[in-house]
């Protein structure tokens, strides 16, 4: 299938990528269990991105955004919104950079990711996500600053750099020889869904991305079964904070559109057992987002196809309260 010329993100860009962030960020493992590949029915390769930097994948498309600006533009700082994870990974990469960044992050956001972030050396603006407008608040400060925004997903330049994480999964597909499988994103706003379906594309051609996001804010999943641009009614009430977002992206949509397969739609209750079953079977913590799509290929087996199923755990930052309320499942 060919790409679109007015494709955001090009295969070249995410190759680039890899090459800028070599070095800075990590290349994550694969991980597996015979236990969880049991409760699947089918091998369960886990690509664990809460070991990266930060905790989550959002460090790639950060760091790589970052690095590619004039060195007079990045000097005067940069600017993000978000509800923890890129907001860490925003203010890691400017600091590694030398330069001043400020995070506007809703006011309800786990207080884990508000501390972190301010520890990192950002400014955090805080915000009522059902009353502001979070792109009017990052509009008028970019201006009154003169800072650079860095979106969180629809950016062709983020896109790219959460994209090599979908190279590095094509690269361990193929070295176990898997050609056909499904791989399941924690999809927001899409960012990373469409950025993998491209490395993919380029690099794995018989892999199928599909989007997973918790039930009652499925809006990529509507969306791709519509064909249209679809958003969510709320905007919070939902302890997958990481990928609560009112729609795709003007971007990342039309990707996802042509490349992905259908979306998945996950509960909290099943997002906390994937949390558990994480921590229990991979030694690995996994916030509720991040373990969103562990919970599609553990629960909803019967809506996968193939023998093997790729899973990305996006992110790891969870408060203690919500972890131990994810372990008492195991009780």
């Amino acid at each position: 299938m060919t790409a679109p010329i007015s494709e955001a993100c090009t295969i070249d860009m995410i190759r680039a990528a890899a090459q800028r962030i070599e070095g800075f960020a990590r290349r994550t493992p694969l991980l597996s269990s015979p236990f969880l590949d049991e409760i699947a029915g089918r091998r369960v390769f886990i690509k664990p991105e809460c070991l990266q930097h930060t905790g989550s994948f959002k460090f790639r498309g950060a760091y790589n955004t970052i690095s590619g600006l004039a060195p007079e533009i990045r000097a005067k700082g940069v600017i993000a919104f978000s509800s923890g994870n890129h907001a860490q990974g925003v203010a890691l990469a400017a600091k590694m950079h030398g330069v001043p960044s400020v995070i506007i992050m809703p006011a309800d956001a786990p207080q884990l990711k508000i501390e972190n972030t301010r520890a990192l050396g950002a400014e955090v603006v805080l915000y009522n996500r059902d009353t502001e407008n979070r792109d009017e608040i990052g509009a008028r400060l970019s201006a009154e600053r003169d800072l650079t925004l860095v979106k969180p997903f629809d950016n062709p330049n983020v896109i790219a750099g959460q994209a090599t994480t979908g190279l590095e999964i094509a690269q361990d597909a193929n070295a176990l020889g898997i050609t056909d499988a499904d791989v399941l994103v924690c999809c927001g706003g899409g960012g990373l869904t469409s950025g993998i379906a491209l490395a993919c594309e380029a690099d794995a051609p018989g892999l199928r991305v599909r989007p997973v996001e918790p039930t009652g804010f499925d809006d990529v999943a509507r969306s791709l079964a519509s064909g249209t641009l679809e958003s969510n009614t709320a905007t919070s009430g939902n302890i997958c904070d990481a990928i609560i977002t009112p729609q795709a992206g003007d971007l990342t949509f039309p990707i996802m559109k042509r490349l992905c397969g259908a979306g998945l739609a996950v509960t909290e209750d099943e997002c906390l057992n994937a949390m558990a079953q994480a921590f229990l079977r991979l030694k690995i913590v996994a916030e509720p987002g991040g373990a969103a799509a562990l919970a599609a290929a553990l629960s909803h087996g019967d809506e996968l196809s193939g023998d093997a199923v790729f899973v990305t755990v996006s992110g790891g930052n969870v408060d203690p309260a919500m972890f131990s309320r994810a372990l008492a499942k195991l009780a």
